[in-house]
């Protein structure tokens, strides 16, 4: 692998799959189950963040008990698994992983999905092929991509962390992208609102194909 090219790490959630909408009813769905008052995308945006319990907060006025943590993020998987078969990739998702792999470069997917979930459900999108390596979340849910990110960027092999952009739609993104010494390109079709991505000092875009400008941009 050519080492002064970009290599490009994906995010799925909110990224490549556009789930927003899933994301929301499952999450409102979750809510229900202990009786708090669903939630509007624009204040989901407002207020999202991780781990997922302080965002709970946010929006509870104080953190969830271990009891309530339990049973909200259990309705949570069990109604996005529901709802997700109804998302369909981002606008032009195919079209830029493909061209981006006819030019020789090198791109990646690291989701906070679980792993054993995640590889059929991307295989089933028809996109598994433009990947060099393709890794979910493994361990609890709820907590930050930092870690995740140490371990993925190691096993790409050959790839220079500072020849590295990450794509996505979540400040944790940018997060970990700083982790690993790489760069970040945020996205604004999912988690967050414009404002709060701009919060994290990297470039924040509109579209994925603005991000793929954006991320050849940073690494020269």
């Amino acid at each position: 692998m050519v080492k002064h090219t970009t290599h490009l790490v994906w995010d799925w959630n909110g990224t490549l799959l556009d789930d927003i909408s899933a994301v929301i009813g499952a999450t409102n769905a979750a809510f229900a189950e202990i009786g708090l008052e669903p939630i509007t995308l624009a204040r989901y945006q407002e207020l999202y963040c991780v781990p997922i319990p302080r965002f709970y907060e946010r929006l509870m006025g104080r953190l969830p008990t271990d009891a309530e943590w339990v049973v909200m993020d259990e309705a949570f998987h069990r109604h996005y698994t529901e709802r997700r078969v109804a998302c369909a990739l981002a606008e032009g998702v195919e079209e830029l992983l493909l061209e981006w792999q006819s030019r020789g470069r090198s791109q990646s997917l690291l989701s906070m999905y679980g792993h054993e979930q995640l590889l059929p459900v991307v295989r089933g999108y028809g996109i598994e092929r433009h990947f060099i390596r393709i890794d979910g979340r493994t361990g609890p849910s709820g907590g930050s991509k930092a870690a995740h990110m140490t371990r993925h960027v190691a096993a790409l092999g050959g790839v220079a962390s500072d020849r590295v952009v990450v794509i996505g739609d979540a400040v944790d993104d940018a997060v970990a992208a700083a982790h690993v010494g790489a760069r970040a390109v945020l996205y604004t079709g999912g988690s967050h609102s414009r404002a709060s991505l701009e919060q994290a000092g990297v470039p924040v875009v509109d579209t994925l194909e603005e991000a793929v400008v954006a991320a050849e941009w940073l690494t020269g």
